[in-house]
């Protein structure tokens, strides 16, 4: 079970300013991009991680979360349910604030391990809606 708990993601969207996008593509038809526009346009910095490109966005693209060298507030992941327990030692490692899985994205053991490692899942749900909803 996800901590959808609606109160908690509205502080968290609140304070947080860093927001590494797994799985963020430069092709502008993807969701992914779409979301991560906005949430640049609503005053967030994005961290592109993907190993397939240089920049997405303006921002210096990692091929991996262990890459980034800041503070991430929320690693927000777009990338399918079986693929998000290959991230969880990085994310359990860089210890965010929040793992956010995108609308469709569930993986009850690595929200497992989060909690238990002191990190807010959220789950299922797509952050810009979220962000959208509580403007």
């Amino acid at each position: 079970m996800a901590d959808n708990d609606y109160g908690a993601i509205s502080e968290l969207l609140q304070t947080a300013k860093t927001i590494a996008v797994v799985g963020l593509s430069s092709k502008t038809s993807r969701p992914s991009y779409g979301v991560a526009k906005m949430l640049q346009s609503s005053g967030y910095r994005i961290i592109p991680v993907n190993p397939n490109e240089s920049e997405i966005l303006g921002e210096k693209c990692y091929p991996t979360l262990r890459d980034i060298p800041v503070k991430i507030d929320i690693v927000d992941i777009f990338r399918r349910s079986e693929f998000v327990s290959d991230l969880m030692d990085d994310v359990i490692r860089m210890h965010p604030r929040a793992i956010w899985m995108q609308e469709g994205v569930v993986d009850e053991a690595s929200a497992a391990r989060a909690r238990q490692a002191g990190i807010f899942v959220v789950m299922d749900l797509c952050i810009a809606v979220e962000v959208h909803n509580r403007r």
